[in-house]
């Protein structure tokens, strides 16, 4: 009897020390396995000369103006300023005129600059081209909307003599998709600035057209700039009334013209 009670008493040591095994087994946490993380690749970088501030069409850029900032090498340009490649970068490309707007942090490029010692707009004309000066006002200028780059028509008034009591005028296009270059002494507007309705627009010219213009502002009561569209401005310019330098208005054929005093005016014969 007393053997069978030490079987017993075995079998349940064993049968505790299986479950007390099993139960550190199951509490013990799973090895944690360690995995490599990889370095992400270092960006290659140089030294790009760029604009610190912003720097307005016409302006003169100085050595205050530039500074030589890091860039990704895969995003650099071959237009760019490289350090490595010019370190006398700010010497050379100070005291050039800026062609086109520059924004802060933007890179300096050579196709934007315009190096002359003559002045910004003798060096931004084109060969065989022209800058002609007429007198504008804010309801002949698209009320102060024309800006330079835009391209306009010129339109000719004048005032006709009197008909059964009534005066006539006679209106006609003399120049088409003109370029404007400048109004008054402002090249462009500064984003976030009004605009200031100019007095005078400088436009670009041929030979040919600048003679008409000069003529046209000797024979009109006055010279209204047109906006034109920026789809139609793609477009070369148009037709020019060159018949005004023949001393001949086409629309005013017939008309009979009384100089007296010094004073102009055209009378329409009675029909």
């Amino acid at each position: 009897m007393k053997s069978i009670r030490f079987v017993i008493l075995g079998v349940a040591i064993l049968a505790a020390g299986g479950a007390a095994y099993l139960a550190m087994n199951l509490a013990a946490p799973e090895p944690v396995k360690q995995v490599k993380v990889k370095r992400a690749p270092q960006i290659e970088t140089v030294s790009v000369l760029v604009v610190s501030k912003d720097i307005p069409t016409g302006s003169t850029i100085t050595r205050n103006t530039m500074k030589w900032q890091t860039w990704p090498k895969k995003g650099v340009s071959k237009n760019f300023v490289i350090r490595s490649k010019n370190p006398n970068g700010k010497d050379e490309m100070a005291g050039a005129i800026a062609r086109s707007s520059f924004y802060a942090g933007e890179p300096i490029r050579e196709a934007k600059l315009v190096r002359s010692d003559r002045g910004y707009m003798s060096a931004i004309l084109p060969a065989g081209k022209r800058a002609i000066a007429t007198v504008i006002s804010a309801d002949t200028s698209a009320g102060g909307f024309i800006l330079p780059n835009d391209r306009v028509d010129v339109i000719m008034t004048r005032r006709n003599g009197k008909r059964n009591g009534k005066v006539s005028y006679t209106t006609e296009t003399i120049l088409t998709n003109i370029r404007v270059l400048a109004i008054d002494q402002t090249i462009e507007d500064k984003e976030g600035e009004k605009v200031v309705v100019g007095e005078t627009a400088t436009l670009e010219l041929g030979p040919k057209e600048a003679e008409i213009l000069t003529v046209a502002q000797q024979m009109a009561d006055r010279l209204t700039l047109a906006l034109r569209s920026l789809e139609d401005s793609k477009s070369a310019s148009g037709k020019s009334a060159e018949h005004l330098l023949s001393g001949q208005d086409r629309k005013t054929r017939g008309n009979i013209r009384i100089i007296k005093f010094g004073n102009s005016q055209e009378i329409l014969p009675k029909k």
